[in-house]
């Protein structure tokens, strides 16, 4: 379980479900030793950072035609279309990859080396080669292990990607690199949460979806429920400023500053096949730490190759943006300041957080309150706020995690220090199952894995493609947004939760348009009707989850579909961290 990059980055860690000492103990003595061989590693000094901008006349480009032409009858200067199924957040990010003449801008918290990046990353890499130019900042913390293979694209001509606030340390192992911040557990806390997909300064993508088969509904063991929003006009030039900022920033570390001969070595690799399992092709001279690292020739694949199957299931065709439904409104950029994640262990300064922003917005709400947040651990200022809102007679409704379907057992931990709390002032908590036959049902996608096909984008696939072969996977809600009375959605990567508003920086979309809020409202109700259990408390303070009426489910006294390994763990974790660790 990864526990120092905040889970609520939907990061894909391994539960800690039962404790087993005799490894445990022998993973605490490689730790030591690995500390103690290694010592305090340092990010380099002196890197030169080519300062660049966004596309400044999109309007000169096939997609900036296409929106102006899309806006001549708005009174709005800004068009938003939701993303709430795995197909349209996959062909959408292909069309604009598809479509782009100029410039893609992608920025992450986590890109995962597997299927679906396959074949994103491929017409990435596609339209670097017809002219495209490319800029990739991600956040460092995942780029390790198989997801290393990602940084591939860093040695494409047209490709700069660039590593926000790297840690230090072997690539090949996420516990070495702890283990060599350990010294700067500060600053290791501090990571990028922000999430954007721009295509030529005329369209682009946010909300709270990584780049992963996980997010794209055809991962073997977990799938996550998102929510994203695709965006034209005016506010994508303001998510392109923001992306300017982060690029530009001195937290932005090219790849090849961070890697060494050794790491440039391991991707010259080709992608092991299997007809050659070794993927051994004959040796290459190793670049020095003087020598220039680019160019550097790499294999036709940007990373392991996938099957066939596998790539050819999820070619299907882009969303044709000419067609695709979008609503023109006013609408506002909350985005958090890079140096939110710089050096030292100063507080953030007040009111100066995309949270802090949300919770402006939040405390203004006259009637209804509709909370979507994975990770829900409030603090004692929000919930102060919650109070004042209910003494109101606002109604708050809030959709989070439970047990079983969270990712991330220290926040859940957390959220449950405040749950009877919530309760007792008239807050109404749903908690999503994890069973997939319901976040199926949600989505309107097949949860059985079809046999035989490969890759399917239904959530709860379980097809080849994942690592984990066949089976059902668990649903996990990772979607982030705020409706307000009706007529205002925030939508982005920001729990609700002191990490979020202390340590990650974000990103959210505030549009005020009924029509938007009414659907995204349209689509948490069917959550609730179909896919969420109601907690309520009983007289002597028990809680209860009530299901829904009709469901093929029934209600509980104990934390539902979770195991008794589950439960444990989180008793054992609830007093062991502050709120803004979880």
């Amino acid at each position: 379980m990864q526990t120092l990059a905040h889970p609520a980055a939907g990061a894909r860690a391994a539960p800690l479900l039962a404790f087993n000492w005799p490894l445990l103990w022998r993973w605490w003595a490689a730790t030591m030793l690995l500390c103690w061989t290694t010592g305090c590693a340092s990010l380099p000094d002196n890197v030169h950072r080519q300062s660049s901008t966004a596309f400044a006349s999109p309007e000169q480009t096939q997609l900036g035609q296409l929106a102006q032409a899309r806006r001549a009858q708005a009174r709005s200067d800004s068009g938003f279309s939701l993303i709430n199924t795995v197909d349209v957040a996959f062909s959408s990010r292909i069309a604009l990859i598809d479509r782009a003449q100029r410039t893609l801008d992608l920025q992450y918290y986590a890109v995962h080396a597997d299927a679906s990046t396959e074949v994103l990353l491929r017409g990435v890499r596609e339209a670097a080669r017809r002219g495209v130019r490319v800029r990739i900042l991600l956040d460092d913390f995942n780029t390790v292990g198989e997801d290393a293979q990602v940084l591939r694209l860093a040695f494409e001509p047209n490709v700069e990607m660039r590593l926000f606030n790297p840690l230090t340390g072997p690539r090949g192992s996420l516990v070495g690199r702890i283990v060599s911040s350990l010294h700067d557990v500060g600053r290791m806390q501090k990571r990028m949460h922000n999430k954007m997909f721009i295509a030529d300064n005329a369209w682009g993508i946010t909300g709270g979806r990584n780049l992963g088969d996980s997010y794209f509904g055809a991962d073997g063991k977990q799938n996550f429920i998102d929510l994203d929003v695709l965006a034209t006009g005016r506010v994508v030039r303001d998510m392109s400023a923001s992306f300017d900022r982060y690029w530009n920033d001195e937290l932005a570390y090219p790849v090849q500053s961070l890697m060494s001969a050794k790491d440039i070595d391991e991707l010259r690799k080709p992608p092991r096949t299997e007809n050659d399992p070794s993927g051994a092709q004959p040796a290459k001279p190793a670049a020095s730490a003087s020598q220039p690292v680019l160019p550097v020739t790499l294999s036709p694949s940007v990373l392991p190759s996938v099957s066939a199957t596998a790539v050819a299931q999820m070619e299907r065709p882009s969303l044709d943006l000419a067609t695709v439904t979008l609503t023109w409104a006013p609408s506002a950029l909350l985005v958090d300041k890079p140096g939110k994640i710089g050096p030292g262990d100063d507080e953030v300064n007040a009111g100066d957080t995309v949270v802090d922003g949300l919770q402006s917005l939040m405390s203004q709400t006259q009637r209804d309150l509709l909370i979507v947040s994975p990770y829900f651990v409030p603090g004692a200022n929000m919930m102060a706020m919650y109070e004042q809102l209910r003494k109101r007679g606002v109604r708050i409704r809030v959709l989070t995690n439970s047990l079983a379907s969270n990712d991330a057992p220290a926040a859940q931990a957390g959220y449950m220090r405040y749950r009877k709390a919530l309760l007792d002032m008239g807050v109404e908590l749903y908690e999503m199952r994890a069973d997939p036959d319901s976040a199926a049902a949600l989505l309107g996608t097949r949860s059985t894995s079809r046999k035989g096909s490969g890759f399917s984008f239904g959530l709860g696939s379980g097809a080849g493609g994942s690592k984990s072969g066949g089976g059902r996977s668990r649903a996990s809600l990772h979607s982030k947004a705020v409706m307000i009375d009706g007529r205002l959605s925030i939508i982005g990567s920001m729990n609700l939760d002191l990490r979020s508003q202390l340590k990650n920086s974000e990103v959210g979309l505030v549009i005020r348009s009924p029509a938007v809020a009414a659907q995204a409202t349209a689509q948490l109700e069917k959550t609730f009707a179909t896919a969420a259990y109601r907690v309520e408390q009983q007289r002597g303070g028990d809680l209860v989850w009530r299901a829904p009426p009709g469901a093929d489910f029934k209600d509980t006294t104990s934390e539902p579909e979770a195991s008794t390994q589950q439960k444990l763990l989180v008793k054992m974790l609830g007093p062991l961290a502050p709120d803004e660790m979880l």
